[in-house]
């Protein structure tokens, strides 16, 4: 089976998120699309960040009855932090007839030389890359850090890019906006909402 993994904090999962997972099972070659759940670094500690239990919980939430996607827990239990050639290989171990892809934003692919052990990466796994547009600061901070505009990684042969639909909404935007009372029942599938709201996240 040919499995995407999808990482991410999801603090919380939104719409977007399940927009691009749900693209890639349907309009790729990927079987199944896995959302990892990236878990708490212990040396930092984010007032902001859910449990990770609680984290998953809403991940769950969200897929609930789509057969193609799966949350993931698989980090969990890895030593922090949590990098993402250690995963690929303990996942390679436990699950030796999966082939494993990553899905990931244009702005990772840019930045994907500075990843642990990338050259590895790229020589064993395919990568479904969706757009990511870039506010202007986030451009700027690219071109402060050294990054180039152009990707170097765009046209090897493993990497895919895919012209999935991209919301801008964040989750960061989505927390701040229940902080302040506002309404983002459309950000989150009703299910999300509904936990978001019984448990009095975020506010």
């Amino acid at each position: 089976m040919k499995i995407g993994l999808y990482f991410g904090t999801f603090n919380p999962i939104h719409v977007g998120h399940l927009v691009i997972a749900n693209y890639m099972a349907d309009y790729t070659d990927l079987d199944q699309v896995w959302l990892v759940v990236s878990p708490q670094n212990p040396l930092k500690k984010k007032s902001s960040l859910l449990t990770d239990y609680h984290r998953l919980a809403l991940v769950r939430e969200g897929i609930d009855g789509n057969e193609k996607l799966r949350a993931s827990d698989i980090e969990f239990n890895l030593p922090k932090p949590s990098y993402t050639i250690n995963t690929l290989v303990y996942l390679k171990e436990k699950y030796p007839d999966h082939h494993f892809s990553l899905i990931m934003g244009e702005d990772n692919l840019r930045t994907l030389h500075k990843w642990k052990n990338h050259e590895f990466i790229l020589e064993n796994h395919d990568l479904y890359v969706y757009p990511r547009v870039l506010t202007i600061q986030e451009e700027e901070e690219l071109k402060d850090e050294g990054f180039p505009s152009n990707n170097e990684f765009k046209n090897l042969p493993n990497v895919h890019m895919c012209d999935a639909p991209v919301m801008k909404v964040s989750s960061s935007f989505i927390r701040q906006a229940i902080k302040e009372g506002k309404d983002v029942r459309y950000l989150l599938t009703e299910a999300v909402h509904k936990y978001v709201d019984e448990m009095n996240f975020y506010k």
